[in-house]
């Protein structure tokens, strides 16, 4: 007997299905079912996925939902035709949109029209009357059935002779359903977990809200013969043969108010770009030029993608309008239209570019273009396409959040009924960062017996529930844009966040179905730039933007070649501080190569060595023939970029344009889906048919696979690079205003306020402390004696913790109207409340006034209730109050401001650590490479990349400078409290200098930090 399931749940019912669609329709393949309906609850976030594992398993795939309405009432809805998928989508996202994120609400009125296109199954209740069986027949006519749902309970007979005398009551067909939650029996307890989880209670505590068995899963047909009638078992598949839609059906439509009137959207760009020819060469353009713009304009004309480019074009344009910067990035970004168009500042004709790794026949889909706009400001461009398309037509893209260790275990710890205390322990124990070392020993480590009953039960079942959706969230900046109102298209939703709303689907559904997407994406280093050149022009009479930084500055480059990075765009981290000596990058198309290689591709394709040999004169590059030199040669023979390995497809083994952007989509997907097998055979034999030895060819096919799901295209590196060039010249020429720009754009970045402000010191900035006398919200820059000098940098109130912005502004105002009188006047008339006053203190700002923290206490402390007869009450004499002590100092700068411009915590325990043979971050310079070395610091960052393979990059901090320390895996699993608990850290080790770059490669850690007192200090571990 054939069967089609009709009631089916996936994972996306998030926490409610206990299987994901690929699992779902493998088993209804197994299991020999017509069809399988996906019917996720009032939610279509998981339907593309679905669609994808339909086409992958063969089982075809029928489109709906289960919505369970106000009045009790559970419906099932499949969809028939496209017209019913439009009208479901417009009902699932009405009732979102009129409640909160992740809930729903939709009553009977809301169906009333009878969904046509749809299909409706009735899931009655235990009290469903036949006036609802007859309000069910009424709504929806000769397209409702009654689901018929057993599971082998004792009642099932029961239960059948009363929904057939439902269905009898109002002329109703009956159906056979499953209301499966699962693929097969065994995810059982899983499904127990994800349920405790939703209603926030432990599995023991759920009790009626559990499933009484595991029959909720796709039964063999078999099984189900023995529990259905045939009757109710062929109508399934009568059923399904109706609902013939499917997600191949919906077409896009881009937005057509991008084209003004009288022009065709061809038209448009084409009098876009030719104005932009004119605006970027005014000298006129090369043949090369204008064959490449003629190339393009000629392909987007084909596959009609003027709108998309219109459509970013007018987003940048607005962008600009406002004073807000950005910069278009992606590859499409970087072809020579957008370049004229205004919508990037890298010219092509300085890269390799390749139209077709963004662009091609052979893939019908829109390019991908990302703008990145001042982090601070981005919203305002958000708005702006809300309101220009309105949010009917405009929302953004989902992003589906995944469990991962440490939210699966602290889940199912919490289910099976674990205390507070040990799921937090537990979680400990599943941080990436943690280390690689056996679940076992970080479980004995954390007190935990791994073969106790319970520990086996809760490592199985975070592993089972790894990677399964959580939540869905909205994509970081990802637009989608519709001609049409996109609820025809797909469902929106409220997001978290307030005057968002969301689609239901995310970037990797998107592309599945060719929709348009442009990335809005916050970039804080675009508001650092921004801010340094509002200084430079208010404070040192410079006029500069982006594009009049002086290029290829020889000081520059020096700067860059020392690593003397910090703070700087790409090229601060410590992975790259240590290619920097190395590389010494000397020309704009260095940095290109030194953004991209530091990089997981490149690392893992152990292709990073090879480049510094060669660059370093210490080897040479062979290449078979001059077809592969032309594509390496600015490499070294090092493949870094997927345009180069996307050419060698073309070039060495015949692939055409679209197959060799195929070869790029199947990199990016082979850790997921393993995809990469079916290029092996075409790359090798193609090569090896045109002359390349098999060594060769696999050796270049080994390559490839290092780029797999890292590979950075040679695009984004040339738009990174442009920022890594105007943010070092800004910091090699004007470093006051840099570092000054710098900590008012944070958040950002790899670095602390300490250590930006410790940098700018060391290059010879002056850093004033906070004063309510000087200064303002913001950081400042103030002259200094000499003029010819840098500006000192003036702290500003926004470096306070705890401290508001509306206070600081009350502050400013106040000091506008009048000088302040003494630390009384400042409080009444900035109406400063009693924290903000304890807040200013303990920050040392009142010291103008109240000459230390300890007469600013006195003063503050004094402070009455201001009287209208005593308004202009002088203050009372102070009272001589003893000055605080260096150690006294240090802890209140640290605790309020996260710095100290006084003397640096490791200087004052100096001696002590002198005692235990210490030495300090400038002697180690005078070592040689190989000797035994302690030494001591503030732990300042941790670092594990994805790519160390359990190596944990330190940095420690001194009153001299910095130590960079390297602890291999075992020693990091040996001492991991030390290394992931310590604040102050000596490292016993051995030093290592290589090309100018010196590590610490420690032996040995010991915890320190109980000398620091009562010190808060904060490190950035792990970002």
């Amino acid at each position: 007997m054939n069967y089609a399931e009709l009631h089916c749940l996936s994972d996306f019912s998030f926490q409610r299905g206990a299987a994901s669609a690929d699992q779902l329709f493998e088993r209804a393949k197994r299991v020999g079912y017509s069809a399988l309906a996906i019917t996720d609850e009032c939610t279509m976030a998981g339907i593309v996925r679905a669609h994808e594992a339909s086409k992958k398993h063969g089982v075809p795939l029928i489109v709906g939902n289960e919505l369970n309405l106000e009045c009790g009432t559970k419906l099932v809805v499949l969809v028939e035709s496209k017209a019913g998928y439009t009208r479901l989508c417009e009902l699932i996202t009405h009732g979102r949109r009129v409640s909160e994120k992740g809930t729903y609400r939709l009553t009977r009125a809301d169906v009333a029209d009878g969904l046509l296109g749809c299909l409706v199954l009735w899931v009655p209740g235990k009290g469903a009357t036949a006036a609802d069986a007859r309000w069910l027949h009424e709504t929806f006519v000769d397209r409702a059935w009654l689901a018929v749902e057993l599971h082998r309970e004792g009642d099932d007979d029961q239960r059948l002779i009363e929904l057939t005398s439902l269905a009898r009551s109002a002329g109703l067909p009956m159906v056979a359903a499953g209301d499966v939650h699962m693929d097969i029996r065994r995810r059982r307890a899983l499904q127990d977990v994800m349920t405790a989880t939703r209603h926030s209670l432990t599995i023991v505590e759920a009790g009626r809200h559990l499933f009484r068995n595991g029959e909720r899963h796709l039964r063999q047909r078999a099984a189900l013969a023995t529990i259905y009638s045939e009757s109710l078992l062929a109508e399934t598949v009568r059923i399904a043969a109706r609902c013939r839609f499917t997600l191949s059906e919906l077409k896009y439509q881009y937005p057509a108010e991008v084209v003004p009137e009288g022009y065709t959207p061809a038209s448009w760009l084409r009098k876009l770009t030719e104005d932009g020819v004119r605006w970027r060469w005014p000298g006129g353009v090369s043949e090369a030029v204008r064959a490449q713009i003629e190339h393009e304009l000629t392909l987007i004309r084909s596959l009609d993608y003027e709108a998309y480019f219109l459509t970013v074009y007018d987003i940048v344009r607005f962008a600009r309008s406002q004073g807000i910067l950005c910069q278009g990035r992606g590859s499409a970004a970087n072809s020579a239209v957008c370049f004229a168009i205004g919508v990037t500042e890298v010219d092509p004709m300085r890269m390799n570019m390749l139209m077709e790794r963004f662009i091609s026949k052979e893939r019908d889909e829109p390019p991908d273009i990302d703008i990145d706009f001042e982090h601070e400001r981005r919203e305002e461009v958000i708005q702006y396409i809300y309101d220009r398309y309105g949010r009917d037509r405009a929302a953004l893209a989902a992003t589906v959040i995944c469990y991962r260790g440490k939210s699966a275990v602290r889940d199912v710890a919490r289910a099976l009924g674990l205390p507070p205390d040990q799921i937090d322990a537990l979680s400990n124990c599943f941080g990436w960062w943690s280390g690689e070392a056996p679940i076992d020993e970080k479980l004995i480590e954390a007190g935990f017996d791994p073969d106790s009953r319970i520990m086996r039960k809760v490592i199985g079942l975070t592993l089972e529930l790894l990677d399964h959706p959580r939540h869905l969230s909205q994509h970081v900046g990802g637009f989608v844009i519709s001609d049409a109102p996109l609820s025809t298209l797909v469902p929106v939703e409220n997001a978290a966040m307030a005057d968002r709303t969301i689609i239901q689907w995310d970037k990797d559904d998107l592309d599945s179905l060719g929709l348009l997407k442009v990335d809005c994406l916050a970039l804080g280093m675009l508001t650092c730039i921004r801010k340094t050149l509002d200084l430079l022009r208010s404070h040192r009479g410079r006029d500069l933007s982006p594009a009049t930084i002086p290029a290829e500055d020889k000081a520059t480059y020096d700067m860059i070649s020392a690593a003397d990075t910090v703070g700087v765009f790409q090229i601060e981290s410590r992975a790259q501080m240590s290619m920097l000596p190395r590389m010494k990058p000397r020309c704009f198309y260095d940095l290109v190569i030194e953004v991209a290689i530091i990089r997981p591709g490149p690392i893992q394709g152990k292709m990073v060595h090879p480049f510094i040999q060669r660059r370093q004169g210490k080897e040479h590059a062979v290449y078979p023939n001059d077809d592969i030199k032309a594509i390496f040669e600015r490499t070294l023979g090092v493949p870094l970029f997927q345009e180069q390995v996307m050419r060698v497809a073309m070039v060495a083994a015949g692939y055409n344009a679209g197959e060799a952007d195929q070869l790029r989509r199947s990199m990016a997907a082979w850790k997921r889906h393993g995809n990469m097998d079916l290029h092996y055979e075409k790359i090798v034999s193609g090569m090896i048919g045109n002359g390349y030895s098999r060594e060769y060819a696999d050796e270049t096919f080994q390559q490839i696979l290092g780029f797999s799901g890292y590979g950075f295209p040679e695009s984004h590196a040339a738009s990174f690079a442009l920022l890594s060039y105007a943010s070092s010249w800004l910091k090699c020429h004007e470093p006051a205003a840099f570092a000054c720009g710098l900590l008012n754009s944070q958040p950002m970045g790899f670095y602390s306020t300490s250590q930006i402000t410790q940098d700018a010191i060391r290059h010879g900035v002056e850093v004033r402390p906070v004063d309510v006398l000087t200064s303002c919200w913001d950081n400042t820059l103030e002259d200094r004696a000499d003029r010819s000098e840098q500006p000192a940098i003036r702290l500003g109130l926004r470096e306070i913790r705890g401290f508001s912005e509306d206070a600081a502004v009350r502050v400013e105002a106040a000091r506008a109207a009048a000088p302040f009188r003494g630390v009384a006047d400042l409080c009444h008339r900035a109406e400063l409340d009693q924290r903000e006053r304890a807040i200013l203190v303990e920050a040392g700002a009142l010291a103008s006034l109240a000459g230390h923290r300890n007469g600013a206490r006195w003063s503050v402390a004094g402070v009455e209730q201001q009287r209208p007869l005593f308004s202009g009450s002088p203050d009372e004499d102070a009272i001589e109050m003893p000055t605080p002590s260096a150690g006294e100092d240090l802890l209140a700068d640290y605790a309020t401001l996260g710095l100290t411009l006084g003397a640096h915590p490791i200087a004052l325990v100096r001696e002590q650590l002198k005692t235990k043979r210490c030495l300090a971050s400038t002697e180690l310079g005078q070592r040689r490479t190989g000797s035994r070395v302690r030494v001591a610091g503030l732990v300042t960052l941790r670092q594990r990349p994805e790519t160390a393979h359990g190596t944990t990059f330190l940095t420690l901090e001194d009153e001299t400078g910095i130590v960079q320390v390297i602890v291999w895996p075992a020693l990091g699993a040996k001492q991991r409290r030390e290394l992931l608990g310590s604040r102050l850290l000596v490292v016993d080790g051995k030093w290592e200098k290589v090309d100018g770059v010196g590590n610490l490669i420690a032996a040995r850690l010991h915890d320190l930090s109980g000398m620091l007192g009562g010190l808060h200090t904060r490190s950035r571990d792990f970002h």
